[in-house]
């Protein structure tokens, strides 16, 4: 079980990561944050292009990042996102929480989670509106079946 203050630095760090997000066609930023097993964190914002198939999401930014430098093992990702009319802040995000909802991982993001993270049942996922306003989940609940090669 992760500590509150890593929770709320994971947080943190993921609404600092939202204020890179380039979505211009959604007008949703999203920012993600990663902790490995040595403290390092890793962040990833989303990021558009007119061509929908190219897109990628801030959680698949911040795990290939990650992986691009070595890294093999998630202890566990925070997720922030809202719309583009929600401030920047923390204290926007705050104020704004009831106009959205949980940035949830979609299935492309759960599914490089499952390859990437390999002790996949025990990582935490977390969804945050704010650093007070967030929920802890298991990959293992959000994609009971993964695709793995046998």
């Amino acid at each position: 079980m992760l500590k509150d203050d890593i929770i709320k630095l994971l947080i943190r760090e993921a609404i600092s990561a939202r204020k890179n997000a380039y979505a211009p066609y959604s007008k949703y930023l999203v920012g993600a944050a990663l902790i490995v097993p040595s403290g390092r964190i890793y962040t990833g914002c989303n990021i558009e292009n007119s061509s929908y198939g190219l897109t990628n999401c801030a959680e698949r930014t911040a795990i290939f990042k990650a992986v691009s430098e070595g890294q093999r093992h998630v202890d566990a990702i925070a997720i922030v996102g809202a719309p583009l009319d929600v401030g920047l802040e923390s204290e926007d995000l705050e104020a704004s929480q009831e106009d959205f909802d949980y940035a949830y991982p979609c299935g492309a993001c759960r599914q490089v989670m499952a390859e990437f993270l390999p002790d996949s049942k025990d990582i935490d996922i977390i969804v945050a509106k704010s650093e007070s306003d967030y929920r802890v989940l298991k990959l293992e609940d959000m994609l009971p079946y993964t695709f793995e090669l046998v």
